[in-house]
């Protein structure tokens, strides 16, 4: 009787130790999947970013004739964020990208500023504000997806989960940020305009 008393005390000691195992494993495996649905929609926000940039273009280079350079550097760097594939191995070079094109767009906005037959474009107002709305969007997804690998990180770097990370090779992955030398730097159109 003593016996099986303890091998069932046993039993049941196996059995909370491996369900508290299998917690932790699919505690990690639904953070890691967050990060990715958190990931793709930011690539659903950057794609209405692509698809409004061209009209902005469009409308811009009739009035912009001294901007061609910055129209080619953002109709570029739109081209190379369309054709990136989006996932975690190549997500340093994936926000990077972003923040160029964020950075090239910005300058554009400035540069447009000093064209007044441009800036009162009733379609070029139009297409302004609906790019400041999808900015907007893009800003909250980037949030979603940092607070998404902020739990996965915690997860990768804490102990015990930290074990079932390494041994299913999922790592920490970096946040989706603005770079300090490009986005934080305040915008002059006299660095445009050679004023």
């Amino acid at each position: 009787m003593c016996s099986t008393n303890l091998l069932l005390i046993i039993l049941v000691l196996l059995g909370i130790g491996a369900g508290a195992l299998y917690t932790v494993y699919v505690q990690l495996v639904q953070k890691k999947n967050k990060v990715q649905e958190a990931l793709a929609s930011i690539d659903v926000q950057l794609k209405k970013r692509y698809d409004l940039i061209p009209n902005i273009l469009a409308i811009a280079v009739k009035f912009m004739e001294h901007e061609r350079s910055l129209i080619e550097d953002v109709t570029n760097l739109r081209t190379e964020a369309l054709n990136m594939k989006s996932d975690f191995s190549n997500i340093h070079d994936k926000i990077k990208l972003e923040n160029e094109l964020q950075s090239k767009m910005g300058q554009l906005i400035v540069s447009a500023e000093n064209y007044p037959t441009l800036k009162s474009n009733e379609t070029m107002v139009q297409a302004m504000e609906t790019f400041a709305e999808v900015e907007a969007q893009i800003a909250a997804a980037r949030r979603f997806y940092n607070a998404a690998v902020l739990e996965l990180n915690n997860a990768v770097e804490i102990y015990p989960s930290s074990d079932f990370a390494k041994n299913m090779g999922i790592k920490t992955l970096p946040y989706f940020e603005i770079t300090e030398e490009v986005e934080r730097a305040p915008i002059s159109a006299a660095a445009y305009f050679g004023k």
